[in-house]
Formats: structure tokens, C-alpha cells, sequence
């Protein structure tokens, strides 16, 4: 099966979500409709759609008018191909020394900076959210602070961006594992494109959970940026996983969220180190 996204931004969440409902009475209608804001202080907010049949380009364009939205990015992704990419007009993000882009902006990469392309299909982390922008500046952190991370895994990775960012600075292949097989796919696309097989493994695992991750434990380093609910749930594992010293950058937590997890680890031996806020959204780094 054959599957269409639109995909637009514009400013205002009012509007965002008054373009989203509208979404919702096309026809063919959407089989989902995802607004987001942009948490890369650029005040955007992200309206996409998906679609079994073609959206009406008509329909579309009425709506973008109307709206005040940027013209829509129609995609066809078909189910055997999700790594046909669905181009966003999204800029840059730089997390202190990474440069994360999508591949029209080839040509901006900055002096010194470490690039990592980032075309965003189906999965998520492009550096925009407060929870991904987070993960990479706690990584910047501990790269200032001399720590070397031998045996990383990146758990929920999403688009694979922060287990890449850690194969770029570290010398190890990195672990990338997510619970979704479209996500897995995705990820692995985006190593390729960075010209990084070999440096980072995507395989598809719910937690902790798959031999290989099992067989490369304990780690020096995990990345986990999913859920609060889900966060808690692999505390314990979390432990079993990290090695004596080990530490977890934790995200896709809300800030008010942030207190609960931090007490559900130290329970299980891992204590806060760092936190910050980003919009929402609070990244933590904690030590076993």
C-alpha cells in the first residue's frame, strides 16, 4: 500500500491547529493528522497529514492560503520504500559542536562544526524538539567535560541522529535500537546517507530487550529519549545495563515530569548529574 504526507509550516499554534482540524474534512480524508511545534525558537508549528489515496493539491493549496501556511510538500511513500524522504523546508540546528541539516542545506555547513544529516521520513528526532536539541547538547557537555564513550547504545532512536552524533566523536560502532520496524529502517537510511555503516548498528528491540544488546552490556553510555511512562518502565533495566560510572541522558520528559523520574532512578542506583529545560521538554543526565 501506497502512502501520501502533506506537510507544511506556518506561525501561530492557533492557527496550526485550525489548519490541522481542517485537514481532517479533505477529501480522500487523512488517515491521521500530526500538528507540532517546532521547538527551535523559530515560532513554527508543523502540520502534516497521511494519506491513503492523493490529497487533493487543489484542497491543499486552498487550505495554505487560507491558513497562512508555507505550500504544501506532498510525498508518496510507498510501504516497501519509507526511506523516500519526505523533505521538510526545516532549518539548521546546531547543538553546540553539531550541525544537524537536511540536504538543501548542503552548502550551509559551518567551519568546525560536525554535520549530520537528517532527512526526516517517518521517524522522529530532527533536532527541532526540545528533547532531541536537549539529548545533543548534554552530549556536547560531556565531550567538554573529556568523558569517552566506549560502548554506547541509543534506545528509541528515532532517526538514529544521537547514536550518530556519538559515532562521530567516539571511536566505537554505536548500538541504535528502536522499538519500531518503520523507525529501524528510517535510521539505518539516515547512517547510510551520513556515510557512517559500520559506525552505528540499527536493530529493532522493545527496550533492552534483544540479544545483542543483551551480548554488548554493560554500557558506558545510554541514550534514551522516549517517555516519561516508558522511561520509568526501563529503570531497572536501566540499571542492569550500565556499567559502575555509566551514564544515561534520559529524555521526552515534561518539565513537570522531570522530579518523578529523576526519584524512580535514584531508587535503582542512577543519580542525577544535569538537567536542563528546553521549552517543555527536560533532559537529564544521570551516573550509575
Amino acid at each position: 500500500m501506497t502512502t501520501f504526507t502533506a506537510l507544511t509550516t506556518l506561525a501561530g499554534r492557533d492557527q496550526a491547529y485550525a489548519l490541522g482540524e481542517a485537514m481532517e474534512r479533505l477529501d480522500p480524508e487523512p488517515t491521521g493528522v500530526g500538528v507540532f511545534e517546532m521547538e527551535d525558537g523559530s515560532g513554527l508549528w508543523e502540520v502534516g497529514g497521511y494519506f491513503e489515496a492523493a490529497p487533493d493539491d487543489t484542497a491543499l493549496a486552498v487550505l495554505a492560503a487560507a491558513l497562512g501556511s508555507k505550500p504544501f510538500v506532498v510525498s508518496q511513500l510507498p510501504e516497501t520504500d519509507w526511506v523516500a524522504h519526505v523533505r521538510r523546508e526545516l532549518s539548521p540546528v546546531e547543538a553546540g559542536r553539531f550541525f544537524v541539516y537536511g540536504s538543501h542545506d548542503a552548502d550551509k555547513i559551518p567551519q568546525g562544526k560536525l554535520p549530520l544529516l537528517i532527512e526526516a521520513a517517518m521517524a522522529f528526532g530532527t533536532g527541532h524538539h526540545g528533547t532531541t536539541l536537549g539529548c545533543l547538547l548534554a552530549l556536547d557537555r560531556l565531550l567538554d567535560q573529556g568523558v569517552v564513550g566506549h560502548n554506547v547504545v541509543d534506545i528509541g532512536c528515532g532517526t538514529a541522529v544521537l547514536a550518530m552524533a556519538a559515532a562521530r566523536v567516539w571511536p566505537e560502532t554505536v548500538l541504535a535500537s528502536d522499538i519500531d520496524a518503520v523507525a529501524v529502517e528510517v535510521a539505518a537510511a539516515n547512517v547510510a546517507a551520513n556515510g557512517m555503516q559500520g559506525r552505528v548498528r540499527c536493530i529493532e528491540a522493545a527496550g533492552f530487550d534483544h540479544p545483542e544488546l543483551a551480548a554488548s552490556a554493560p554500557f558506558d553510555i545510554v541514550f534514551a529519549n522516549i517517555l516519561k511512562g516508558p522511561l520509568i518502565a526501563l529503570a531497572s533495566d536501566m540499571a542492569n545495563a550500565l556499567q559502575p560510572g555509566g551514564q544515561a541522558i534520559l529524555s521526552g520528559i515534561l518539565n513537570e515530569q522531570a522530579d518523578d523520574v529523576i526519584s524512580v532512578y535514584a531508587r535503582n542506583g542512577i543519580n542525577l548529574v544535569h538537567r536542563e529545560s528546553i521549552v517543555d521538554w527536560t533532559t537529564l543526565t544521570l551516573r550509575k
